[in-house]
């Protein structure tokens, strides 16, 4: 199992640091975009629709990136100044209770969604528009699976916390082979 867990934090480490140049694009096209339109008048569709198409790529793919590093929104003051321990629990209970079975909830119900779109290769409502929607209704999908998965390297890190096989919690990149919270950074 913790191979598997180093597995799923390489994994989310490496797309998150991939799928954050989706930023940059993001500002270069938007760049490109306004001074298309307000200085030479050319509207340009396809580029605007990009611009949404990556900031939804980099918020959905980039989901169990920020779950891995422990990025997401909490309740500080349930959370906050709590003790290792109590930390522990909490994140194995909220992942049991609450995180797993939303992904595999939002799987479930994207299924039809996403496949239709699938079907008949779904494009953009617009005529000059992106004609991607189908691949991008799929992000849905990574999405579920990419935070699905770092669910699982989180609820085993909590577990191996609170059977004293992990010295801290939450545990850090550099505390040992085992559970590398991804790759140490200069």
């Amino acid at each position: 199992m913790p191979g598997f867990v180093r597995f799923i934090d390489r994994l989310n480490e490496r797309i998150g640091r991939g799928v954050a140049w989706a930023a940059l694009a993001m500002v270069l096209i938007q760049f490109i975009v306004v001074v298309m339109r307000y200085v030479f008048a050319i509207g340009n569709i396809a580029m605007q629709e990009s611009i949404w198409y990556l900031h939804g790529i980099l918020f959905m793919v980039g989901a169990g990136y920020t779950l891995l590093h422990n990025g997401h929104v909490r309740v500080d003051v349930i959370f906050g100044e709590a003790k290792p321990r109590y930390k522990a629990w909490i994140d194995l209970l909220g992942t049991i209770f609450f995180l797993m079975p939303l992904m595999a909830a939002t799987l479930w119900l994207s299924w039809s969604y996403v496949i239709n779109a699938w079907k008949v290769w779904e494009g953009s409502t617009e005529v000059t528009g992106l004609p991607l929607i189908w691949a991008y209704k799929t992000v849905i999908w990574v999405f579920a699976v990419l935070v699905f998965l770092q669910a699982l390297s989180g609820l085993y890190k909590a577990a191996a916390f609170l059977a004293g096989r992990l010295e801290s919690y939450p545990p850090t990149s550099g505390e040992g082979a085992l559970f590398g919270g991804g790759e140490e950074t200069p």
